[in-house]
């Protein structure tokens, strides 16, 4: 059977058990129905045979079975996979919740920002529509106020033309489309940020909720009752952990019929406790956010205040980014407003997964089954075990792990949950948390907690064996695939949550050890500054300098002969050299010329006589 084909007969078999259901008063979903399909054929008991084709017999067969168990109403296991299915299919993590929120947004506001982006406005009452427009589209984006409220849109407007007045809309117009969009976006931004400062200032404001105020009241609201759901599954959880406990430990009394169905209570309420820290978590994160939020939103009123007190005019760029950033604040705070409410709907929404335990085991029975029973709740159990530690001395194989040894201890990913292993595998289910001060056993590249220290010695002898017991039972009761986080194993049964989100599970433990270095003194080159000066006096001596400089003006000055000169520059070829060769290479010598002047230093005679007398030799002689 090809890929396509099989695809096409499990969507059949889904629709089918959708259809009887719906036909017996049970509406179920499809991400449940083929959840619970999986669960069925995993199942060993069930004896459906994943190797081969699924014949007629065994689909009808297939089909009978998960109808049976989705109208099981009174089973605490299909409370539980229903609880799992609908977490998975709901919630949503912080970035992507608000992500999906802001894409809704920008698509309902599309067809607005079209109106204006795309408007050929030319005369006066198409360019005033379309102003009018654009204060719909920054009170629509903005969310502070209706757009139908005359006060609101009056305060928006007066905010938008002092920064955009409507002698600007022609050069608006010219814009691209892109252009147009961001600018639109840019205008939203300040208009709220002027009106927020307004709503400080006691001048304006209309229709503007105190949000920081609102969630200050609202976060510890919202986590009141999850707290006290939290602990009351806790509560819950702790007295099942005892009986059943009991039960294991005496199962001669007449108590057993009840043990299975103890068991899958106990997933239910350990389930409804792990959905709860989840959103618990997400809450305190709010909190963080808000605070911290608070904190950035008063210090950029304050900065506003200061730079816009006692003056008639601002410049720009001194207040568009404190008006954008009090903005983007307060989108945040819209923002944990939604989150605030997504996850205490989704709390409220857990609770219709839960009714089944007053039926079953109402407080009369349970009081009757806690008889002489000490209930310990987990914080009790890993008190018990404090200062119990495996002796690493025994082991010769495995590897421990400690927290004094382990840098990041608290962030490795902890097998079933961090619950005891040997005893989820040994007494069939039972759920135990484990103390991971006892010491991790890193087995496989995955770690295990123990709740004592004989469980750590009995598991580490054959871990193997203890693992494929786990997985035994989880194929029996499939609400332990997602309770006990064993994906890996069950990869068909990955809830989208899981696949979505990558594998960030792992985590490498960072061992410590001691160690020592030695530094040499000047591994480096002297780097003496020689203008350096550390003498206050010289460096006064050298400010007053300075100044006396800059009051000096340089002065120059024009002549006739200077005016309009310029530097020019030409460029010239040289003169090459020449050189001739002869056939005969020859010399002559010449006399050299003699002369010689007689009675100059004159004589008897009054007057100077002169003779020239040249003692010159002719050419021939030479």
């Amino acid at each position: 059977m090809s890929h396509s084909q099989a695809e096409s007969v499990i969507k059949n078999i889904i629709r089918e058990i959708g259809q009887e259901c719906a036909m017996k008063g049970q509406t179920v979903s499809e991400t449940l129905v083929a959840f619970m399909v999986k669960a069925v054929v995993l199942d060993p008991r069930n004896e459906f045979n994943v190797d081969r084709t699924l014949t007629k017999n065994d689909v009808q067969k297939l089909i009978k079975l998960c109808v049976s168990r989705l109208l099981d109403t009174a089973n605490p296991s299909l409370d539980t996979i229903k609880m799992q299915v609908y977490f998975d299919m709901n919630y949503t993590n912080r970035v992507e919740l608000l992500n999906e929120q802001h894409r809704i947004l920008e698509a309902r506001l599309a067809p607005v920002s079209r109106e204006i982006t795309d408007n050929r406005a030319r005369t006066r009452e198409e360019l005033e529509s379309i102003y009018r427009k654009i204060v719909s589209y920054v009170l629509l984006r903005s969310g502070l106020g209706s757009p139908t409220d005359i006060k609101v849109v009056r305060e928006a407007t007066a905010a938008l033309q002092s920064v955009f007045p409507q002698t600007e809309l022609g050069v608006f117009l010219s814009l691209s489309k892109k252009d147009k969009e961001r600018q639109l976006k840019e205008l939203t931004m300040i208009v709220t940020g002027i009106r927020l400062f307004n709503k400080d200032c006691g001048k304006g404001g209309e229709g503007i909720d105190d949000l920081p105020a609102i969630l200050n009241e609202a976060i510890p609201a919202a986590t009141q009752p999850i707290d006290a759901e939290l602990r009351a599954s806790q509560d819950l959880a702790y007295r099942y952990t005892a009986v059943l406990e009991m039960m294991c430990e005496s199962p001669h009394r007449n108590i057993e019929a009840r043990l299975s169905m103890l068991k899958e209570a106990l997933f239910n309420v350990r389930q409804h406790e792990a959905f709860l820290c989840i959103i618990l978590s997400d809450v305190i994160t709010c909190a963080q956010e808000v605070e911290m939020m608070d904190k950035q939103f008063a210090a950029q009123i304050e900065q506003l205040k200061n730079t816009v007190q006692a003056k008639t005019a601002v410049p720009t760029s001194q207040v568009f980014p404190i008006f954008l950033a009090l903005s983007n604040l307060w989108t945040s705070f819209q923002d944990e407003i939604l989150l605030l409410s997504f996850l205490t709907n989704l709390t409220v929404s857990l609770q219709q997964f839960l009714g089944i335990h007053a039926q079953l085991f109402p407080d009369d029975v349970m009081e009757s089954l806690l008889e002489g029973v000490t209930v310990k709740s987990d914080e009790q159990r890993i008190k018990e075990t404090i200062g119990i530690k495996v002796n690493i001395s025994d082991f010769k194989e495995q590897e421990w792990l400690f927290p004094e040894t382990t840098a990041n201890f608290d962030q490795l990913l902890i097998q079933y949950r961090g619950f005891c292993a040997h005893t989820l595998a040994e007494k069939d289910g039972l759920l135990l948390p484990g103390n991971p001060a006892i010491g991790i056993l890193k087995h496989k590249e995955k770690y295990y907690t123990f709740s004592s220290k004989e469980s750590a010695y009995v598991f580490s002898k054959t871990p193997d064996m203890f693992i494929q017991l786990i997985g035994e039972k989880a194929k029996e009761c499939a609400e332990l695939i997602q309770l006990l986080e064993l994906h890996h194993q069950f990869e068909s049964l990955a809830p989208c949550s899981q696949v979505r989100s990558g594998d960030k599970r792992s985590m490498k433990p960072i061992t410590k050890c001691n160690s020592s270095t030695q530094t040499d003194t000047h591994i480096l080159p002297p780097t003496i500054v020689k203008s350096y000066e550390w003498n206050e006096w010289e460096l006064r001596r050298k400010a007053i300098k300075l100044a006396n400089l800059r009051r000096k003006l340089t002065h120059s000055v024009q002549t006739n002969l200077s005016h309009l000169r310029r530097d020019n520059s030409t460029q010239v070829y040289l003169l090459k050299d020449f050189g001739t060769q002869t056939k005969l290479d020859n010399s002559s010598n010449v006399p050299r010329p003699q002369i010689f002047l007689a009675g100059l230093r004159g004589g008897s005679t009054p007057a100077t006589c002169m003779v020239k007398v040249n003692l010159t030799r002719a050419v021939d002689e030479t």
